[in-house]
């Protein structure tokens, strides 16, 4: 890499200056993206990382500090977006599963074999944008922040009981979804 003023090129980025923003990405796109397929649990996620670390580039330009250098730093920024990616693949699974765990406990096997192989093909995000958007909250900081239901009381500035009853009931409304998205099908191999 040139020996560049990476401190004057950052703070020109955080104050908006799209060239300074060019060529930061032009002399550390290669560095970022080598270091991401090699962290990254899946080759296919290496191109939205990439962004969610540029994102994160101009989000905390101003608060480089010119005394570190700049590749470690960096280094830190794209080994916590990596992080926080497989983290949120990881609460996607999680809501998956917590809905087919709310799901009718009485159906047969061959029905719970459709389910699981669906569960593991759903797209979340669609059925979440369906939810009201005070249930859609909740979920989303459960699963998605990793917020406790008292520190989710907290941040909405609402009861804990409300927001038990929001969880429950946006879980609810989840797995009907889930099962609308399947049709009849699957309904007739339930046992009732």
């Amino acid at each position: 890499m040139k020996n560049m003023d990476w401190s004057s090129l950052l703070i020109r980025m955080s104050k908006g200056d799209e060239e300074a923003f060019r060529t930061v990405y032009e002399e550390t796109r290669d560095h970022a993206y080598r270091l991401i397929y090699y962290l990254s649990s899946s080759k296919e996620d290496v191109g939205d990382i990439m962004s969610e670390v540029y994102i994160e580039l101009l989000r905390s330009a101003d608060k480089y500090r010119p005394e570190q250098p700049f590749f470690a730093w960096f280094n830190g920024l794209i080994v916590r977006q990596v992080r926080n990616w497989k983290r949120r693949n990881w609460r996607l699974y999680r809501i998956v599963e917590k809905v087919k765990l709310l799901a009718d406990h009485s159906f047969d096997r061959k029905a719970e074999a459709k389910l699981s192989a669906v569960g593991d093909q759903i797209e979340l995000l669609p059925i979440l944008r369906k939810l009201p958007l005070k249930a859609r909250e909740v979920i989303v900081l459960r699963y998605y922040q990793d917020c406790s239901l008292e520190e989710i009381s907290t941040l909405l500035d609402i009861p804990l009981g409300t927001v038990k009853s929001r969880h429950h009931h946006a879980l609810k409304q989840l797995r009907r979804q889930f099962e609308e998205i399947h049709g009849g099908k699957e309904k007739k191999d339930y046992v009732y």
